[in-house]
């Protein structure tokens, strides 16, 4: 994998092959341009992260070159060049973004600090990206139970390897939460973290999502694409619900991770890789390996080191920390800093079994903070709110006077709900993951109202 991609944008041929050749031997991947009108070309074809670019150019002006590519959306780092600058076109080029000013003739070594901090930079804004998209999200491994500390154990060695995790789980249990815990206490903290939900990305665009795709390698395909191995480079990729996998797709992943090797689709060009895997599922992969759904191979590979998350009915003592952990985060999104549970309303919390685990804890209690009528959250509240006074998944359906099949139909409205909203929409991969013919998931999903948000799979 090249240190970087940089386009050099400069009307004289003998600093195009002077400089291209001085940033190959460093390791950067360089394409040239000699004037505007090619490098447009490039930038539309191509993703670059950084572009070298000369103020005076025979077929246009460089700053008025690079407002024009900050409109159509170019996001890469810039850094001008001139032998004759002035201090009003440093400050055009500045306010468009441009991160530097070098001026001619360039020193080599100053050029190679410049890239190498802005690429810093660029690692640096990502990870502040990625953090800020996960505030308010975020959740610890929470729990002093015997099977948290063990969770909490098996992690901690899992992430001073190298090798591929297979974590495993019921719905809810927080598999996303370990594979962070993971990447975050592993040696490659400071790389990319990626993350890919095999079962929300129709089969036809999954290679692409993980390998990339070059300009007009199919329709729609307008430039390049880094897909999730290339940005995972150094770092690691998390794979969620890798069990709904397209079996086509899951040997070209063996392939990867034996080879360490990808291709984008549509390119010849082959790029090494240097990625950390964390797979995730919650459906049983030896049972799918025994019907043909999964391949053996691909899971001896990916399940090098087990992790296997407990649920929370096993776990009943972490439930009053696990709820005054949301409460908090509930409290302050919802403008209701006072709200509090009563120690009767924690021990009704613990008497319930909660089948969504963790998941629905969360929701749970932020149902409580939004609709509680008081501050003070008590057990009635709880008991109102969950809908089991003792505990049971299914108690609370029951309702006096409404027929039988109005409750199922209720019942089973409500596990189609949960069930697409975990796979995206996507009803083959919801049909899979139930066990259901797809043409009775169909049907039963017309017959209560419910439609998939894709529709790739209609038959």
């Amino acid at each position: 994998m090249p240190r970087g991609h940089v386009l050099l944008v400069d009307d004289e041929a003998s600093i195009l092959a002077t400089l291209k050749k001085a940033l190959t031997l460093e390791g950067y991947a360089v394409d040239v341009a000699g004037g505007c009108a090619l490098a447009a070309e490039r930038l539309a074809r191509k993703t670059y992260d950084i572009v070298l670019l000369d103020v005076a150019l025979p077929d246009g002006d460089g700053v008025t070159f690079l407002e024009q590519q900050r409109a159509r959306g170019m996001d890469a780092a810039v850094v001008m060049m001139s032998g004759h600058a002035t201090i009003d076109a440093a400050v055009r080029a500045t306010r468009q973004g441009a991160l530097d000013f070098l001026e001619k003739p360039l020193s080599t070594d100053r050029l190679l600090l410049v890239l190498e901090n802005l690429l810093r930079l660029q690692r640096a804004e990502a990870a502040a990206r990625q953090l800020a998209a996960e505030a308010g999200h975020f959740e610890e491994l929470i729990g002093q139970s015997r099977p948290m500390q063990e969770l909490r154990e098996l992690v901690a060695r899992a992430a001073r390897s190298s090798a591929s995790v297979l974590v495993t789980g019921e719905r809810g249990t927080g598999k996303e939460l370990v594979a962070r815990a993971i990447h975050r206490a592993s040696p490659r903290a400071q790389g990319p973290l990626e993350k890919l939900n095999c079962a929300a990305v129709p089969a036809e665009l999954i290679e692409s999502e993980l390998f990339g795709h070059e300009a007009g390698a199919f329709t729609g395909a307008t430039r390049q694409r880094r897909g999730k191995f290339e940005r995972a480079h150094g770092g690691t990729l998390f794979l969620d619900e890798v069990g709904d996998m397209p079996l086509a797709m899951q040997a070209k992943l063996l392939r990867v991770l034996q080879e360490r090797e990808i291709e984008r689709v549509g390119g010849a060009e082959t790029l090494t890789i240097d990625v950390r895997v964390v797979a995730a599922t919650n459906r049983d992969l030896p049972a799918a390996c025994a019907s043909g759904a999964f391949r053996a191979d691909l899971l001896d590979r990916l399940d090098v080191v087990p992790v296997a998350i407990p649920p929370l009915r096993t776990r009943r003592e972490d439930i009053p920390e696990l709820a005054r952990h949301h409460l908090a985060l509930a409290a302050a999104a919802n403008g209701r800093a006072g709200a509090k549970l009563t120690e009767e309303a924690l021990v009704e919390l613990m008497r319930h079994s909660f089948p969504g685990n963790v998941r629905e804890l969360r929701n749970l209690v932020e149902r409580l903070v939004i609709l509680a009528p008081e501050d003070e959250i008590r057990a009635a509240d709880v008991a109102r709110f969950v809908g089991a006074a003792s505990g049971g998944g299914t108690a609370g359906l029951y309702r006096a006077g409404v027929p039988f099949r109005v409750l199922a139909d209720e019942a089973e409205r409500a596990i189609l709900e949960e069930a697409l909203a975990a796979h995206g929409g996507q009803m083959a991969a919801t049909a899979r993951a139930l066990d259901l013919e797809r043409s009775h998931l169909y049907k039963k999903a017309r017959a209560l109202g419910l439609r998939g948000t894709r529709d790739e799979d209609t038959d």
